[in-house]
Parts: structure tokens; C-alpha cells; sequence
């Protein structure tokens, strides 16, 4: 029982990012992420770290994008407006390869919205809010102890591909207490970025290795590894270049490793989707009551199963395709006008039916309101 620790999501967030060797952290103030800065500015001095509050949310998420040119594992932490405003260094940090953490507890939105309320505003923004093709991996844990393991792998994925990962909160889990027990990840693999294995005369920082992943040598190093960090297309000397081969060649470098590795990027859940016919895709705090849904739906002799994604970026395409050609019906729950379904329909046949539940009046989708689309479906068979 020592090792369970009854804590806030935020709390864990910050923990487990301590556990995964942050050592920079640089953020703005904003409800309802606030509480992760909080404790990160009073454990990192003793973890041999350092904490910056910035002026705003621009200069946080370039000043974590400072720090990790220098090697160092950094984080910054925000909610939709913030969000907004570090998107143009969020495709800096995914165009020069550079690690970083990005936590995004959503909150109701557009603008200020609802400081204190709970939303789902931000999934298609963590995919689609910078320019160009800039790729993505944004994940979304439902409760406090996946919270804590979900940033330790944000970390272990931003240092292996060597981009910025978006790590997904919502108000609900952000703020909600659970205990969790520490002593489960006291062995938890941490992953760092991997070095160059060539001498100073003969590096190219991004000449991709043999995984497709660039090394970069951290600034201020004592070895002579030299070379420029820039937002442009590039040479594999990183220098600007506006050639034909080397935008293509950026471009495919930075997409291409996603791309190639999403089956070890992708997590999800499945409950009791063996035999169901009728299935629910749910994430963040909706998941929640999803799974007390589906219970409740089967205690009723309903054949309803639950897909939960983990990851929601790169989207779990080619498993959930596999599950929907099982089911007749999907059933997709959101805090927002519909936005994760925009996906599943890329994904199902004519034949499968999709009803929508969506709730972004501030009030949280209950496990009664989904039985009631359960058995709204249940009443047309």
C-alpha cells in the first residue's frame, strides 16, 4: 500500500514526466493545466531540473524548443488558447526534428470559452492546427494511472522519432483524483535519443539512420559537432535549400518515420467487441462512462462493445476498419460538435450505421445517455 498514492491528473502528468527524466519545463499559466507548472516549478530543482515562466505561451513552447536543442528533455504545458498561439512552434519543433512535450488540457472553447469547463475541442487541432504536412502523434489517456504511464511514453516516442508529441488531457481527468500505484513503473523502460555514431568530419545531422530517424548531436556540445537548426526545407546538412529533391526529401523524412512505425505508435482499447454488433468509439473522460455503458448494455442482453483509442494521432486506422466490418452499428460520444467521427467515417461501408452523440454544454456525457442510443438502436433492428 505505500506505493498507492492518491493524486490529481495533473499531478501525475507532472510526475510522470519527472519519471521520464524531464529536466525542463517553461509555461504560462492557464486553467485547467495550471496545476502541472505548479508542480513541476516545486519538484524539478530537486530532480536537477529547471522551471521558467514565460511571458506568454509563444515564448514557452520556443523556450522548451531551446532547451531541447541542447539536449534536454523538455515540456510545456497549456489549454486551447494557449494551444492556439504554440502551433507555429509546435511545426518548428516537427520540421527540425527536435523532441519536445506539448500537454493540452482541453477546455471549452473557441477563445476564452469556459475556463473551468470540460470539452473534447482539441482533437483535430493536435492533427490539423499548423500548416503543411506536418505530421503528428497525439495521444489521450481516461484515467489518473494512465495519465502517469501515457507521458512516460509521450517522452519515450518524442525521443525515438525525435518530433514534438501532443499529449491530450481533458478538465475532467486533469482535475479528478485516483489512486495510482507508483511501484508498477518503478523498472518502466525510458528511452533517450540516440547520438551520433559517426565522427564530427563525416555528420550529417539529418541524414536519417538506418530507422529512418535522424541524430542530433545537442548544441553546446565539446566534439565539434557543428550545424544549423532552421524552419525551412533543408539539405542533410540542414542547410536552406529550395531544390526539388530537398523538400520532397524533408517533407517524406519527417512523415515518412510516422508512417512506417504506427503499429509501435498505436494503443487502444477493446471491451467485449468479440461478438458485438453494436460498437462504441470513446476517448478521454467519455470513455469513462462508455465502459460503464457497455456494461450496463450487456447486463440488458445488448451485444455492445467498446474501441477506445489511446493514440488518437496517427489515427488507428487499419484495426478499427477490421472491427467495423463486424458491426452493424457505431456509436460515437463526444464533448464537441463531432469531431473524432470525421475519421470513422473515412472507415466504414455504406452498411454501418453512425449515430452521433455530442454534448459541449459544458456538462459531462453520462453513462445514461449513451444506454439511450443503445437502445434506440435496439428498437429499429
Amino acid at each position: 500500500m505505500a506505493n498507492n498514492k492518491l493524486m490529481q491528473g495533473n499531478q501525475a502528468c507532472a510526475l510522470g514526466a519527472i519519471k521520464a527524466g524531464v529536466k525542463f519545463c517553461a509555461g504560462y499559466p492557464i486553467t485547467p493545466s495550471s496545476e502541472i507548472m505548479e508542480v513541476l516549478a516545486e519538484e524539478l530543482p530537486d530532480a536537477g531540473g529547471k522551471f521558467i515562466q514565460m511571458e506568454d505561451e509563444i515564448a514557452s513552447m520556443g523556450a522548451i524548443i531551446g532547451a531541447s536543442v541542447m539536449g534536454t528533455k523538455s515540456l510545456t504545458c497549456t489549454s486551447g488558447p494557449g494551444f492556439d498561439l504554440k502551433q507555429e512552434n509546435i511545426a518548428f519543433a516537427a520540421m527540425a526534428e527536435i523532441p519536445a512535450i506539448i500537454v493540452d488540457v482541453q477546455r471549452s472553447g473557441p477563445s476564452t470559452g469556459g475556463a473551468t469547463i470540460c470539452a473534447q475541442g482539441d482533437l483535430l487541432q493536435a492533427k490539423y492546427g499548423r500548416s503543411g504536412d506536418c505530421p503528428t502523434i497525439a495521444l489521450y489517456p481516461n484515467s489518473v494511472q494512465e495519465i502517469y504511464k501515457t507521458t512516460i511514453r509521450a517522452f519515450n516516442l518524442s525521443e525515438k522519432y525525435m518530433m514534438p508529441v501532443i499529449l491530450l488531457l481533458d478538465e475532467t481527468i486533469g482535475h479528478m483524483r485516483e489512486n495510482i500505484n507508483l511501484a508498477e513503473y518503478e523498472n518502466v523502460e525510458i528511452i533517450n535519443r540516440k547520438l551520433p555514431a559517426v565522427p564530427p568530419e563525416e555528420y550529417h545531422p539529418y541524414q536519417p539512420d538506418e530507422s529512418g530517424v535522424v541524430r542530433l548531436m545537442p548544441f553546446g556540445n565539446d566534439q565539434n559537432y557543428r550545424y544549423v537548426i532552421n524552419g525551412m526545407h533543408h539539405t542533410i546538412d540542414g542547410m536552406p535549400s529550395l531544390t526539388k529533391d530537398a523538400i520532397h526529401n524533408s517533407i517524406e523524412r519527417i512523415n515518412g518515420k510516422i508512417e512506417r512505425n504506427k503499429e509501435d505508435i498505436w494503443e487502444w482499447e477493446e471491451i467485449a467487441t468479440a461478438d458485438a454488433d453494436t460498437l462504441i468509439i470513446a476517448c478521454g473522460c467519455v470513455s469513462r462512462s462508455a465502459i460503464e455503458a457497455v456494461k450496463a448494455a450487456r447486463a440488458k442482453g445488448h451485444k455492445v462493445g467498446l474501441f477506445r483509442p489511446v493514440t488518437i494521432w496517427p489515427f488507428i486506422d487499419e484495426p478499427l476498419k477490421k472491427l467495423l466490418k463486424k458491426v452493424k452499428t457505431v456509436i460515437v460520444p463526444e464533448m464537441n460538435r463531432g469531431q473524432l467521427v470525421h475519421k470513422i467515417k473515412e472507415l466504414v461501408d455504406t452498411s454501418v450505421e453512425i449515430r452521433q452523440l455530442n454534448i459541449f454544454d459544458g456538462s459531462l456525457i453520462m453513462p445514461e445517455q449513451i444506454i439511450k442510443v443503445v437502445e434506440g438502436v435496439a428498437l429499429n433492428e
